[in-house]
């Protein structure tokens, strides 16, 4: 008899309209805030920030039939909402990233307080009338 059970999630989050829903199992890792191009035209906004997990960790509970993924650069998956368009994964091959999941921080249903080590990254890319506070390269 299996008496493990699954750990309760640490976080939930959902898309814009509720249709996909997921949990984290568990701590937060590497806050980023991704100022491409590609975070910025999938968020619609001067950057993307996004929480990591390693890839089991994150577990959609709802709607996984309505996620599309894109592959926004060779290796790279990015996956959304095809109902309301929601951003909510990244997700890379290569390297040591392949085995973490990166999601949208602005998905998150339930408080989370990030670490106080964030990092920006793809400064260079940053728009000219978006400007970035101190933290900015750390």
């Amino acid at each position: 008899m299996n008496t493990q059970s699954t750990p309760p999630p640490l976080f939930q989050g959902s898309c814009l309209c509720g249709s996909v829903t997921y949990e984290v199992r568990s701590q937060i890792k590497a806050v980023s805030h991704c100022h491409c191009g590609m975070c910025r035209k999938a968020h619609g906004a001067a950057f993307g920030t996004y929480g990591s997990v390693p890839l089991g960790d994150l577990v959609v509970t709802a709607g996984a039939e309505l996620m599309r993924n894109h592959d926004s650069s060779p290796g790279v998956t990015r996956s959304f909402c095809s109902m309301c368009g929601s951003p909510l994964t990244w997700h890379s091959i290569h390297g040591d990233a392949a085995s973490w999941i990166s999601f949208s921080l602005g998905t998150l249903d339930t408080p989370f307080t990030p670490p106080a080590k964030q990092r920006h990254i793809h400064l260079a890319s940053a728009p000219p009338w978006h400007v970035v506070g101190d933290a900015a390269g750390s």
